[in-house]
């Protein structure tokens, strides 16, 4: 979830525990955001896996520590009580927890205990629609409607947005679940979701041999896999070669490895490749991720193989696929 959708809901479910209370409010919708702080903590994060974003912040020990700061920090600056503080900042630090294990995102919130991964797939990471739902929120009541219409009508704003939120998160879970039922008919083992909740990506991932063996296929409910199955299979590490690829198989071969360590997005998601020769003879590979991506575009890694022979050039940014798969 995008930061202004984890401090909106935070925000929300805070006015639910503790009603039309300023200063609460605004520490639980604080919370709710604080656990994507972690960017900060880059590069030192190389060093320390467990500062790496979606680490320890993301976990009930990193949201109750910020929690208990709080609690004794926050009635200095803002008269309450402190248990209340605490509560609400667990709850908008949970809520960030709880969002981004909803999405393709994976976090781990019983670190550093144990590694489980919460991580149900039922929404995109950032998802345009509620990004833009949330930034409008923000400004209808922090800029429209703040000491210039009736209370009535903020409780009325705020009401409205819980609903949303409710039935935005139980459409898509239940889309989730939904699918469960066509990916194993089919034989897929995962899916990735889209940012429309009747659109599902199924995939399937094997590693054997040093080789990673990615099939997948697009599905839209009512209508079942309108794209697909796609298989595509490479070595993890890229296999020693002299000259240039002969093939788009080779490109997709020799590529890999090195889109591999390119882009973190590539080793740590699902991903599928395409390879294309230019008229003056050049082979190109581009590897997609399947779950990041939005307007079309991927998150990617193109490596491109010059005609005259030495290191191949690799970049990454977002491409456009020529498959349909986001």
């Amino acid at each position: 979830m995008d930061l202004f959708t984890h401090v909106l809901v935070a925000y929300l479910v805070t006015f639910g525990i503790v009603g039309f209370q300023p200063s609460y409010l605004a520490a639980g919708a604080l919370a709710g955001g604080l656990p994507d702080a972690d960017a900060l903590f880059f590069p030192i994060s190389r060093r320390f896996p467990a500062l790496q974003h979606h680490g320890i912040t993301h976990s009930l020990l990193g949201v109750s520590i910020v929690a208990v700061a709080g609690a004794v920090i926050a009635p200095y600056l803002a008269p309450g009580s402190a248990l209340i503080y605490f509560v609400v900042m667990e709850v908008g630090g949970c809520c960030h927890i709880l969002q981004d294990g909803f999405t393709n995102f994976a976090v781990p919130p019983l670190l550093p205990f144990r590694k489980d991964l919460l991580h149900l797939d039922a929404d995109r990471a950032i998802n345009f629609f509620t990004l833009i739902v949330s930034v409008v929120s923000f400004y209808l009541l922090l800029g429209i409607e703040r000491n210039h219409v009736a209370f009535a009508w903020y409780l009325l704003t705020v009401y409205a947005l819980m609903a949303f939120f409710a039935t935005y998160f139980a459409v898509r879970l239940a889309g989730r679940f939904g699918v469960r039922k066509p990916m194993r008919a089919l034989g897929f083992t995962a899916v990735a979701p889209t940012g429309n909740p009747l659109r599902w990506v199924l995939i399937s991932e094997e590693l054997h041999d040093g080789r990673v063996r990615t099939r997948w296929a697009r599905y839209v409910f009512g209508r079942g896999v309108v794209d697909g199955p796609h298989t595509i299979d490479a070595p993890i590490e890229p296999p020693p070669h002299d000259g240039t690829p002969t093939s788009g198989t080779e490109a997709l071969e020799w590529s890999y490895g090195l889109a591999r360590r390119a882009s973190r997005v590539i080793a740590s998601t699902y991903h599928f490749g395409e390879a294309s020769k230019s008229p003056a003879g050049e082979w190109t590979a581009v590897w997609y991720s399947l779950e990041f991506s939005a307007f079309g575009r991927a998150a990617a890694v193109r490596v491109r193989f010059p005609t005259g022979g030495g290191a191949p050039v690799v970049k990454s940014a977002f491409f456009r696929p020529t498959l349909p798969a986001v």
